[in-house]
């Protein structure tokens, strides 16, 4: 064994020149670096290769001067078999952390457009669970789930919050609606399905907005950006044009799902004035016989001459 080491060492050292000639030719030919230098090829094969040749030599030593042949034939194809073997493992490991990053970061993003999502959230308002409807669920509402289905699946916890919301305020204004007219009423029927035609145009908006999301799910911005900005020296002239490219996309995604919330927002707003329009409605007889501001008045009179009706004592 310290023989085979000790000849491998001796085969080792005499392949260092000639690597070293061929890398100052063609440094990627002597390197399993992606982006290999001469200097590299010179601190390789002028110190670390000899180096480690040398001690491998001073280690043989103790089983004394016996240099195998089959250890020299190792050292003479080591470097040849070692560069390769090297650059796939270098390969290998640059996938893996590339794919651990762009997992981190994909999850990152998710957390960060729920948060937004938590946060962006008006109180009061219903969560709607799309694999369990309301058991009284309408086509509105039907629709709203399969909507909000779509949304989560493309990833777009964001704007899966204004189903919530506009589900609230669908049920909110059917509720107002419902303690002012009787359903045999033309006006309750008259109203009714105009809020459903609001609640199903928007319903048509989600179903855009989550088709556009699905378009570019695959495409991350913070990783687009971050290569264009901190490796954009190291890029091609057609890399930077591609990622430019898939950058503009997704700034297009994003604008056109943006315009679609903003109708939305429209539609909240609309349910919103229906809402408190049809509470200012008084269809039921009053049943005080006078207003309340002059009962309180006469309360008060009453009150200051409340004294009028005491005994006196005997």
């Amino acid at each position: 064994m310290l023989g085979f080491l000790q000849g491998a060492a001796y085969g080792l050292f005499l392949t260092c020149l000639p690597w070293c000639l061929i890398g100052l030719a063609s440094p990627r030919l002597a390197l399993p670096t992606e982006h290999p230098t001469r200097w590299q090829v010179v601190l390789r094969y002028a110190f670390l290769v000899p180096f480690l040749s040398l001690l491998m030599w001073l280690t043989s030593l103790w089983g004394g001067f016996d240099p195998s042949l089959p250890g020299w034939l190792a050292g003479l194809v080591g470097i040849a078999v070692e560069i390769p073997l090297e650059r796939r493992w270098r390969r290998f490991r640059a996938r893996r952390h590339k794919r651990r990053l762009e997992a981190m970061l994909k999850a990152e993003a998710t957390r960060r457009r729920a948060e937004q999502a938590r946060q962006g959230r008006e109180a009061g308002v219903a969560e709607l669970d799309p694999a369990n409807p309301p058991a009284d669920a309408d086509e509105v509402i039907q629709a709203l789930c399969r909507a909000k289905q779509e949304l989560l699946e493309a990833g777009r916890e964001d704007h899966a919050a204004q189903v919530d919301r506009l589900y609230s305020r669908y049920r909110h204004v059917l509720g107002v609606l419902g303690s002012r007219f009787d359903n045999s009423e033309l006006a309750h029927e008259r109203a009714r399905s105009l809020v459903e035609e609001v609640c199903l145009g928007a319903v048509d908006n989600f179903t855009a907005m989550a088709s556009q999301a699905r378009g570019v799910a695959g495409l991350d911005i913070d990783f687009i950006r971050r290569r264009l900005g901190q490796e954009a020296e190291r890029l091609t002239a057609n890399e930077t044009s591609a990622l430019r490219r898939r950058l503009a996309l997704i700034e297009d995604t994003e604008r056109s799902l943006r315009r679609l919330a903003a109708r939305n927002e429209a539609a909240l707003t609309a349910l919103d004035d229906t809402s408190v329009a049809l509470s200012r409605i008084v269809t039921d007889r009053p049943r005080a016989r006078v207003g309340a501001d002059q009962a309180c008045e006469e309360l008060r009179r009453f009150i200051n001459g409340a004294e009028r009706y005491s005994r006196p004592s005997r």
